[in-house]
């Protein structure tokens, strides 16, 4: 990173850093400036000063992208975050397609405007997750109306899973939730998972941050309903819940301990018609199954309820347990603690994923990793080596 950036990040001073490498705050100034190069006894020591994080390659003059934004760009920005606080729709659109982008420019506007957001703890995120065919979509309309007649705006981002050969997703969620895409107090984002595994897509945290700030105080994560990589969406979440069909121990075995162990709810859901007594034996045998698992939340047990979305059976009484859930851990702090460890986990999940893109836009394309690449395929290299070798040249950089 550049010196200028790494001073300003850990709020040093010019003074106190020129006094700490040895040279004047002139000298420093000039180096920062780029009006003079540091020799290798200073670059040595602003390397080891900076833990690293800064070195001769920060200092080239030439030949270096600026990756910063302008003034221009950034009033736009600054004009984009503040249709986003009134939440204006064409707003939260072109602010979450931004931060979806993997293109150089628009990551780097994107970190501008997240810099911007604020931290809400006035909101709730529900993560939703089941197997295909179960009714999350339809389960949330339902729900969804029911509380925006209470008062509440409600956002939902809904994961589809993208194509391996094209890479394309159906995005049908809002023709599954017709009343709720058309209300002014709803907003419904699909959103391609682009291969990111755990049901969520690579930058749904982000696109939550975006909502809050648009003034949605009730987020539905709605996973793609794929298994057991189901649990990422519990890390970004304040309560999970797993919707089930009305089946016998095939459905237990299908869904995996994995989510019912973290499930805050589980909902037994489709309990209508002739499934109406299978949703009950179903239930029964999933409130015994508990018994066996321990629970993920100190203050609060979970429960299993069954319910129609389609008929609006039992809604009321999930709306009243998502209640007491968030009032319970409220109260007793854990649900701040909570947010709070979830942002260390988004940290290093982030890290991953700047790296598995560093792997896959650039170093898959340099001439020495085509090389030894090629020497793999035809058995001149063994796969242990080439990697350490890989991972050697990714540590110096």
């Amino acid at each position: 990173m550049k010196l200028k950036h790494y001073l300003k990040l850990f709020n040093i001073s010019k003074i106190d850093f020129s006094k700490k490498i040895g040279v004047s705050n002139v000298s420093l100034s000039r180096y920062i400036s780029g009006e003079r190069f540091p020799e290798r006894k200073v670059l040595s020591k602003i390397y080891q000063s900076t833990n690293g994080l800064v070195d001769a390659n920060d200092f080239y003059l030439e030949g270096i992208p600026n990756y910063e934004l302008n003034d221009q760009q950034k009033a736009e920005l600054n004009n984009m975050i503040n249709s986003l606080r009134k939440g204006k729709l064409k707003f939260i659109a072109k602010a979450i397609t931004l931060i979806e982008s993997s293109l150089k420019l628009h990551k780097l506007q994107a970190s501008f405007l997240l810099s911007k957001l604020k931290d809400k703890n006035d909101s709730l995120r529900i993560g939703i997750t089941g197997v295909p065919g179960v009714g999350k979509s339809t389960f949330i309309e339902t729900f969804g109306m029911t509380l925006i007649d209470l008062g509440y705006k409600v956002a939902v981002l809904a994961i589809d899973p993208s194509s391996k050969r094209s890479g394309g997703s159906i995005l049908g969620d809002k023709t599954r939730m017709m009343r709720l895409s058309v209300n002014k107090n709803a907003y419904i984002r699909p959103s391609p998972s682009q291969g990111h595994l755990g049901g969520v897509a690579k930058k749904t945290r982000d696109s939550i941050r975006c909502l809050e700030e648009a003034g949605y105080n009730i987020i539905f994560i709605e996973t793609m309903g794929v298994g057991q990589a189901e649990t990422t969406v519990y890390d970004m979440v304040d309560i999970f819940l797993v919707l089930l069909l009305p089946s016998g121990g095939d459905e237990l075995q299908g869904i995996k301990k994995g989510i019912i162990e973290i499930a805050d709810l589980i909902i037994i859901n489709k309990a209508d018609g002739s499934l109406k007594s299978t949703a009950e034996i179903t239930m029964s045998e999933y409130k015994n199954a508990q018994t066996m698992i321990s629970k993920s939340r100190k203050d609060i047990l979970p429960q299993v309820f069954q319910c129609s979305s389609t008929e609006n059976t039992g809604i009321n009484k999930i709306l009243s347990f998502v209640k007491k859930f968030e009032e319970t851990r409220k109260k007793s702090g854990s649900f701040y603690q909570t947010r709070s460890e979830q942002q260390i986990k988004a940290l290093w999940s982030d890290i991953t994923l700047e790296t598995q893109e560093f792997i896959e836009n650039d170093l898959r394309s340099k001439e020495f990793v085509k090389k030894i690449i090629k020497d793999v395929e035809k058995n001149k290299f063994d796969v242990n080596n080439a990697s350490k070798i890989i991972l050697d040249y990714i540590v110096k950089k």
